[in-house]
């Protein structure tokens, strides 16, 4: 409601079973759905170039659903993408693994948001989740961000939400990481000024 004008055209490219649209009236938006399930990866949209307003994109975001064996793409602990998203199969393409893997996606899928949103002033609505992989804490929100801003990519808004229920558990013996009861809601603006793309600044130590 913030950014996106009523009768807007918006392509949900990890549509799964429209839990991103449940608050939202169906006259609203012009939706375009589609995710793997219906034969449509998000890297390889079939909308043509510059057509869109704004593009959601909410994947499987954990390492888990990205590795090169059985545990991958909403098996096991992950069974419920397989019903929402995944087609059961690592999305081809991907050279890194892990968590990388999880970002790799999130990069791919942003350049072909960009060729198919409006060129000024349209957005990339982004959700995420922070996630400790093989030990490590990545933070995945800002990695998104560095990344996005390197595509150009202004980062307008960012918003915390937070679960109803409860984190789940790893079986890890020794918790080294506080448990992540929230996830991500990112809103990236096409057309940005040089100014607003220098919102983050990292200086040398």
């Amino acid at each position: 409601a913030l950014y996106v004008e009523d009768g807007s055209v918006i392509a949900d490219v990890t549509y799964g079973k429209g839990a991103f649209w449940k608050k939202v009236p169906e006259s609203k938006y012009r939706v375009l759905k589609s995710d793997l399930k219906t034969g449509v990866d998000c890297r390889k949209l079939p909308y043509p170039s510059d057509s869109v307003d704004a593009v959601v994109l909410d994947p499987p975001y954990m390492e888990g659903l990205l590795r090169a064996d059985d545990s991958i793409a909403g098996k096991g602990t992950h069974d419920a993408f397989q019903e929402a998203y995944s087609n059961g199969e690592r999305p081809t393409g991907l050279t890194e693994s892990w968590h990388d893997a999880v970002v790799e996606l999130y990069v791919q899928a942003a350049k072909e948001a960009l060729r198919v949103l409006k060129p000024k002033a349209s957005f990339l609505i982004v959700k995420c989740q922070d996630e400790v992989s093989a030990g490590v804490q990545r933070l995945t929100h800002v990695e998104i961000i560095m990344n996005y801003i390197n595509l150009r990519l202004y980062p307008r808004d960012l918003f915390v939400l937070t679960r109803t229920n409860k984190p789940g558990v790893s079986r890890s013996k020794r918790q080294l990481h506080a448990r992540k009861n929230h996830s991500y809601f990112l809103v990236f603006q096409t057309g940005a000024t040089p100014s607003k793309l220098k919102c983050v600044r990292i200086f040398d130590t």
